[in-house]
């Protein structure tokens, strides 16, 4: 969180420096990629520097090309690698119906169906594989991770505050409850 508990939202990555003049290529995690530069300045993760940005175009990987005010050479871009750009969530558009930003889902309580407590959202990964829900807590008392797709996350109420939450079967049982099963385990 930002300075004074304000809600950050990630929108993108500096993954490199491009040409000699000083641009880089971000990857935009918004629905259009050049919308990155559409909320006014953004932040790093602190919020101790602000960024504006200007794309120039895309890359072939489907990166904005851009210029960031301040930064006018190769050395300075390359410096920039990694930097993290946040915009103030007041700053986005209100989701739609049935949309929610993956930061709105950290926090929220995670139910199973059978109304079993699972624990609290406390991350959204993309490992590239696709994304992921990681959940701690709960009666099971251990962090594990699930595919955030229709099967494993049926539900989502933001507004409500809860998430459904089916783990894919065998997941979170120990090694007692795999031999009841009839599938090895360890003693």
């Amino acid at each position: 969180m930002a300075a004074g508990g304000q809600r950050k939202v990630l929108l993108g990555v500096v993954v490199a420096a491009h040409g000699v003049r000083g641009e880089v290529r971000i990857r935009s995690y918004c629905a259009e990629p050049a919308d990155i530069a559409a909320y006014g300045p953004l932040s790093d993760e602190k919020g101790g520097r602000t960024f504006t940005v200007r794309p120039a175009g895309t890359s072939t990987k489907g990166d904005v090309i851009a210029r960031i005010d301040g930064v006018a050479d190769r050395t300075a871009a390359e410096a920039l690698r990694g930097l993290r750009l946040y915009a103030a969530r007041a700053q986005l558009p209100p989701a739609g119906p049935d949309e929610w930003y993956e930061d709105d889902l950290i926090g929220l309580a995670a139910r199973g169906s059978d109304g079993r407590a699972w624990g609290t959202v406390q991350a959204v990964h993309d490992f590239g594989a696709g994304t992921v829900l990681e959940v701690s807590g709960g009666e099971h008392g251990r962090s594990f991770m699930v595919p955030f797709n229709d099967a494993t996350v049926p539900a989502v109420d933001v507004e409500g505050g809860t998430v459904t939450v089916d783990p894919p079967h065998g997941l979170l049982e120990d090694g007692a409850e795999r031999r009841r099963d009839g599938r090895k385990g360890e003693d």
